[in-house]
């Protein structure tokens, strides 16, 4: 079990990991922050996805069987504070466990090569819980990977990780592509790419009836606010939008993601 608690701030394996909440030392170090008992335990199923583990007394003695397995896997295991873990958690009510991360981002190309059916794409997607919440749907409706483009945020941002409960360990996350130059990829990989927007001109329920969504597909998601922007709706194959039958204006970021994404996915399996 871990040894001397930690009390101060100012030690430097916490001041190591505090620097993690910022992306410039993430990105430096390819290393994030993971907090709660789900996220240590998929950490911990990856080779080298778990790199130290934070933990308070109590949170050491619930979860016994994360702190020994991490111990077992030879992962550092520093116990601290409470004061130590809210800062380190910034979160209102800590879980107690935080794990230090190694990134799990993967190339386009090693994406790509298991030919997909069905990949999820964020152009644009700034909230970090939206696009944690996006990550989460796309796993569970069996997308084979997810692409953040450089114009989305971080995935590793403390609340797209808590938002994506796990499911960033999950899949392959492709981190940072130009727009312009991932579309022609995703083409000559076999798929169909296509923009959920409110603007389309064809609705799910056509694409659904005419087979478009039985193919190999790429959704391509775009900002909470203002959606895609013209640019990127021209280099699509189609512009498809989810059809309102009563008096809603729209629907948000993640509603949309789930009604495609599952369409897309009892399509493909019919």
């Amino acid at each position: 079990m871990a040894g001397r608690e930690l009390t101060s701030l100012r030690s430097p394996r916490v001041k190591a990991a505090r620097r993690l909440a910022k992306r410039t030392f993430r990105h430096r170090e390819r290393r994030f922050l993971a907090e709660g008992p789900q996220a240590v335990r998929e950490a911990l199923r990856i080779p080298g996805g778990l790199t130290e583990l934070f933990t308070t007394a109590e949170a050491e003695n619930r979860h016994a069987d994360l702190v020994q397995a991490a111990e077992a896997a030879g992962v550092p295991v520093l116990r601290v504070s409470g004061e130590v873990m809210a800062e380190l958690a910034q979160t209102v009510t800590p879980q107690g466990l935080l794990a230090v991360c190694g990134f799990v981002d993967a190339p386009l190309a090693t994406a790509l090569a298991a030919s997909p059916r069905l990949v999820t794409v964020l152009a644009h997607v700034r909230d970090p819980g939206n696009a944690g919440t996006v990550l989460r749907t796309a796993d569970a409706a069996g997308s084979e990977s997810v692409v953040f483009t450089d114009a989305s945020v971080d995935p590793y941002n403390g609340k797209c990780v808590r938002a994506s409960a796990g499911s960033l360990f999950h899949l392959p996350v492709v981190v940072g592509p130009r727009f312009d130059t991932l579309i022609p990829e995703l083409k000559q990989a076999g798929l169909t790419v296509l923009a959920a927007d409110g603007a389309g001109e064809r609705t799910l329920d056509e694409a659904i009836d005419d087979g478009t969504l039985a193919k190999p597909t790429a959704w391509v998601f775009g900002n909470e606010a203002w959606g895609l922007p013209e640019e990127i709706l021209r280099l699509v194959d189609d512009v498809v939008r989810v059809p309102i039958h009563g008096h809603a204006e729209s629907l948000n970021l993640a509603t949309a993601a789930a009604v495609c994404l599952y369409a897309s996915a009892r399509a493909q399996r019919a």
